[in-house]
């Protein structure tokens, strides 16, 4: 589908077609398991006939409606779902403690769901390390790129290293040592990535459910 440009004025109308978009987008990403945002966005716009580029939302206004769909039609499910997410990760932090692990993604920002994988950061100048360790442990896994952005005029393409652990789909990026210091910028490109060590995910452990739903986490390195 040819996408246009509105030509100007209609802003409401802009904020509501937004607002249908980022809905249908998030139903998307629920319940096929996309998860390129960019991808979700043309298929709701497609879906719901809609062609302006003003009425594509934001990446925070997909998230916002994710978590609205959540709380709709899985309110039941995905705590429980979060706390076992959030275990494995506990176990997979201490599992890659010697490359200084980070969580990150939506296991740490509470918007994780069926088709969620487990998403840590790990950092090592020599990338082969990483399966070098997983071999010792004879963990089968398969390999892949990320492109991550430290800023908006720098970007680096990634190692990435997926597995499963007790069901649970693990997908880890190798990024330089150096950049333990600065996360990388979200998928917003605006700010950069939540990240969580042992400590910051075992206070979220450590929170009831019902209070952890909303719990949002600051950077933390």
């Amino acid at each position: 589908m040819q996408r246009r440009r509105d030509a100007g004025g209609g802003g409401n109308h802009d904020a509501e077609q937004r607002r249908r978009v980022a809905v249908e987008a998030a139903r998307l990403i629920s319940e096929q398991g996309i998860r390129d945002y960019a991808l979700a966005k043309r298929k709701a716009a497609e879906r719901l006939g809609i062609v302006a580029d003003s009425a594509l939302p934001k990446n925070a206004e997909i998230d916002e409606a994710l978590r609205e769909h959540q709380r709709l039609f899985d309110a039941d499910d995905q705590p429980l779902r979060l706390r076992r997410y959030r275990e494995a990760a506990r176990e997979a932090l201490i599992f890659f403690a010697r490359f200084e692990p980070r969580l990150v993604g939506a296991v740490l920002d509470g918007s994780a769901d069926r088709h969620s994988a487990l998403c840590l950061h790990v950092f090592c100048d020599e990338p082969e390390t990483v399966g070098q360790f997983l071999d010792e442990f004879a963990i089968p896994y398969e390999t892949g790129e990320r492109t991550l952005r430290l800023s908006r005029n720098a970007d680096r393409a990634c190692p990435v290293y997926t597995f499963a652990a007790d069901g649970i789909p693990v997908d880890v990026t190798v990024l330089p040592g150096a950049w333990l210091r600065q996360a990388p910028l979200d998928r917003s490109g605006e700010k950069p990535m939540q990240r969580a060590g042992l400590a910051a995910l075992d206070a979220l452990l450590a929170v009831a459910p019902a209070d952890a739903e909303n719990q949002r986490l600051s950077s933390a390195t």
